[in-house]
């Protein structure tokens, strides 16, 4: 058995989990997920607590047991505390504004970008270089943070760029004559 889904998950108050044959639907304070279920993976609800399993002994099944028990303790996470992402411009001249459903960002380019941001995420800009991403799905959340540090990713040589906030870029030494 995957040692992932050996650990129950805990539906807490005001969270309602309900099961169907192909689809999990998690509602809470601050939305609703669903989630497509592999027939390879039994998801048992016992009181306030769901346990996962395998179905069959197919190669892959153990792992995806396992995958699925992640993805739903995600959402049950999501639709309770949410997720957040933060992120930093380093650089002169770097700034970022959100205005609407777009996100405008001056990355030292001889254009300003504007990133459209998709529903379900809200984004923030406390400050002129700081970026913070928020929603109740982690995947998206953490696909727009990616997006928009793939404008410009941080360089070696002065660590200009866009980075998490918790990301350490090791800064490469110029050459030498």
């Amino acid at each position: 058995m995957s040692r992932i889904a050996k650990y129950p998950v805990d539906i807490p108050n005001g969270v309602d989990v309900t099961l169907s044959a192909n689809e999990i639907v998690v509602k809470g304070p601050l939305g609703i997920l669903n989630q497509f279920c592999l027939p390879l993976v039994l998801i048992d609800r016992k009181d306030d607590k769901l346990f996962f399993s395998c179905s069959q002994n197919v190669p892959g099944a153990d792992a995806m047991s396992g995958t699925m028990r992640a993805l739903v303790n995600n959402m049950v996470t999501g639709v309770t505390k949410g997720f957040e992402k933060k992120l930093n411009l380093i650089g002169v001249g770097y700034r970022a504004q959100a205005q609407g459903a777009n996100l405008n960002l001056t990355l030292g380019f001889s254009h300003p970008v504007v990133h459209s941001i998709p529903p379900g995420i809200k984004i923030e800009t406390p400050t002129q270089t700081e970026i913070l991403v928020k929603g109740i799905n982690k995947q998206v959340v953490g696909q727009v943070a990616a997006e928009i540090r793939a404008y410009r990713p941080p360089e070696p040589y002065k660590g200009k760029g866009v980075r998490y906030s918790d990301e350490v870029v090791v800064i490469k030494e110029t050459k030498k004559k």
